[in-house]
């Protein structure tokens, strides 16, 4: 009971990981398609610095349980985990940056287009990005879409797990009372077994007395009928 109560903890801290990486690849993917102003971008921007921030705090707390194993094994297993998982946050950190990079050249070519060009040109800019807006609206949905099932998969994994550890307990306690009743039928065998003895030497007793008295009672006939031999 007490590991799985340990396990609750730990599924939730896991589930938050994948959400928040899933949450920030998705942003970093907004950044680089984000048509500007610069505003926006650091909007985005923003909500990606608090995205990383509750990351972060996931993964020390994952450490944190890691470091406070009992098992060795499980202890290991968990640290690698940590490091994974912050190998992954530093490769979303180095998308971020590049995407921003990507993101403000694109703005900077797009305004220079914008003051080489006439209201004609500015018109026709406006209508792509709101084009590129609404693409990058659509790309967001698919990476929800896709963070949702992943988190039903992986819900259906963690209970696939506990309906295993069900069993295997399930399985345990049938062992235990298997131990329990095969000490029973021993304990009964051996006092069947000493009940016979006791009834052999009873029997045996019974005999030797049985036998005294015939002597002492033909001993007895003998004085009285035959005083003479």
């Amino acid at each position: 009971m007490a590991a799985a109560a340990a396990a609750v903890p730990l599924r939730v801290c896991h589930q938050e990981i994948v959400k928040f990486d899933l949450e920030i690849k998705a942003a970093v993917q907004d950044i680089r398609d984000c048509p500007g102003p610069l505003s926006a971008l650091t909007e985005l921007n923003a909500a990606v610095k608090e995205k990383f921030r509750h990351l972060r705090g996931c993964i020390q707390e994952l450490e944190q349980m890691a470091k406070e194993q009992d098992k060795e094994s499980e202890k290991q297993a968990l640290l690698r985990e940590v490091e994974n998982h912050k190998k992954q946050m530093l490769s979303n950190q180095a998308a971020w940056r590049k995407a921003n990079l990507a993101c403000k050249i694109a703005i900077d070519n797009s305004e220079k287009d914008e003051l080489l060009q006439g209201r004609d040109s500015l018109r026709q800019r406006k209508t792509t990005k709101e084009s590129l807006a609404e693409s990058a609206s659509n790309i967001t949905e698919s990476l929800m879409s896709i963070s949702r099932m992943m988190s039903q998969q992986v819900q259906q994994s963690e209970e696939t797990v506990q309906t295993l550890a069900n069993s295997s307990r399930t399985i345990l306690e049938a062992n235990e009372e298997f131990k329990s009743m095969s000490g029973t039928i021993q304990l009964g065998r051996k006092l069947i077994t000493k009940y016979n003895r006791r009834e052999l030497t009873d029997k045996l007793l019974i005999f030797l007395a049985l036998a005294l008295f015939l002597a002492t009672v033909l001993y007895i006939l003998k004085k009285r009928l035959f005083p003479f031999l």
